[in-house]
């Protein structure tokens, strides 16, 4: 596999939850209805940021989210349904390098 045809087919997601809970919630759904192949939850970050013109410090747990690009509509549907923040972060990047092993895990892992 070709970094040209692994180009825009993988992301690596981004999002943070505020509580543990919260965060393994979201995460098992996602692996479990085969949107997304694995999903690391960090321990506590600080998060300092501006919301309704003040500035906030909180808390929050880190998910890093493998999947496949196909599957980011999907993703994105059940993040703002199962999220509790009104706007939650979701960034996703796409992974134009990596294991070919790696990649073919997560197409695997993620075809129904």
């Amino acid at each position: 596999m070709t970094a040209d045809t692994m180009q825009d087919e993988f992301l690596l997601v981004m999002t943070t939850c505020p509580t543990k809970d919260s965060a393994t919630e979201l995460a098992k759904a996602l692996v479990e209805a085969k949107i997304a192949a694995c999903i690391q939850i960090s321990a506590p970050v600080t998060s300092i940021y501006s919301w309704e013109d003040e500035i906030s410090e909180e808390s929050e747990f880190a998910l890093h989210i493998k999947c496949m690009a196909k599957n980011y509509p999907a993703l994105e549907n059940k993040v703002k349904q199962l999220h509790p923040y009104q706007v939650p972060e979701l960034i996703a990047v796409s992974l134009t390098n990596g294991l070919p092993a790696y990649f073919d895990w997560i197409k695997e892992t993620t075809t129904p």
